[in-house]
């Protein structure tokens, strides 16, 4: 067309569309750039955040444990994904907590969390009249264990159906009746149960039987689990995927094993420590469980990692951990960190639940439950 035959019109209407066109390429250039801005500012920006989550309870004998909302590598990048998995990062475990090495020490079982027992006899008695106690210990709700001594005077030990061998005799006999875990409290008819059952077999052997009373007990119980419900916490960390875009299973399960997590049959990658105490997990942030035969084909918007509290000792430096791993998923997977609300977690976000995490430890060690704790381990299951 030639310009100079053109009428006014057509040029004005010509410079019109460039004028346009040149507007909408602007505007698509300047909300691309702010959406980068976006993304690189998600960590600095403050929100609240909601990391921890308490437990909750659907009636007062049942506790519910915490729940939270549910560049790829390629396998071929396992190398490369090796790299995160630096040797500073378990160095981190926490030290495992170790028995005395110039003796034996007796079992940590304490009459603020067990309704306990005492058996003494005039003699040993031989473990063919143990052996009835020691089969009976599901049938009061909760799990029951005994320790014994062979000499008064000597360690307790742990006596088990399994590992007595049947030719042991003990002296004195401690039945610890565990009053609460995460189901609840103990009930009064269980532990009159117990105390019954001790009572007749003990009458039938030449010793003597010391039982706390059960309606004390019971409330104690009530109190213990009161307080079990407070404490009883998961602090949960969330890398959702950009874009509603999808992380692939196998690359997943490729950086979790590089960094030390291990695959479990019920679903989830558990990170432990050289005792093979678990420290934190690594879960599906949808429904479905990350199972060995279906997680090749897995594809999922979210992960999650989650640190039990009350099993954890040393829980600050466990979360530090957890926290440090998290970050590296985030990058290598090319995820974004956010709390349930899907709000992207800030770093004074993730600090103020490391200090709640912190205060939940410490009321645990003023009440003699030491978080990760054999003691801790029995009751929070």
């Amino acid at each position: 067309m030639d310009l100079l035959n053109m009428s006014d019109l057509q040029i004005s209407l010509i410079i019109i569309g460039i004028i346009i066109i040149a507007g909408v390429a602007l505007f698509n250039w300047v909300q691309q750039l702010r959406y980068r801005r976006k993304i690189q500012a998600a960590f600095n920006h403050e929100h609240d955040d909601v990391l921890l989550d308490k437990a909750n309870r659907s009636d007062t004998n049942q506790r519910i444990e915490p729940k939270l909302n549910k560049s790829i590598l390629s396998e071929t990048q396992t190398d490369s994904v090796e790299q995160f998995a630096s040797p500073e990062i378990k160095q981190e475990t926490p030290p495992p907590t170790t028995a005395d090495p110039t003796g034996p020490t007796s079992p940590d079982f304490d009459d603020k969390s067990n309704y306990i027992v005492n058996i003494s006899a005039s003699s040993a008695i031989p473990y063919a009249q143990i052996s009835p106690l020691l089969q009976k210990g599901f049938n009061f709700g909760k799990p029951l264990y005994w320790l014994g001594q062979k000499q008064k005077n000597e360690p307790w030990e742990e006596i088990t159906v399994e590992d007595n061998s049947g030719n042991d005799a003990y002296v004195c006999l401690k039945g610890c009746l565990q009053l609460a875990d995460r189901a609840g409290p103990i009930s009064e008819v269980n532990l009159s149960k117990f105390r019954d059952m001790i009572q007749d077999v003990v009458s039938k052997i030449d010793a003597s039987v010391d039982c706390p009373d059960i309606v004390s007990t019971h409330e104690q119980a009530i109190i213990l689990d009161k307080f079990c419900a407070e404490v009883d916490v998961m602090i949960g960390i969330n890398i959702i995927s950009k874009d509603n875009g999808a992380f692939v299973g196998t690359k997943i399960r490729a950086l979790a094993e590089a960094s030390g997590f291990k695959l479990d049959t019920d679903g989830l990658f558990k990170y432990r420590d050289d005792n093979d105490q678990i420290l934190f997990t690594l879960t599906n942030y949808e429904s479905a469980p990350f199972l060995p035969n279906s997680i090749k084909t897995l594809t999922t918007h979210g992960i999650t990692f989650l640190l039990d509290v009350p099993r954890v000792a040393n829980g600050e430096k466990v979360f530090d951990q957890m926290t440090h791993l998290a970050k590296i998923f985030s990058n290598t997977l090319g995820g974004i960190l956010v709390d349930d609300n899907r709000v992207p977690l800030s770093d004074n976000g993730i600090a103020r639940s490391k200090q709640q995490l912190v205060d939940i430890q410490a009321s645990m060690q003023k009440h003699d439950i030491s978080a990760g704790s054999q003691s801790a381990l029995r009751l929070f299951v």
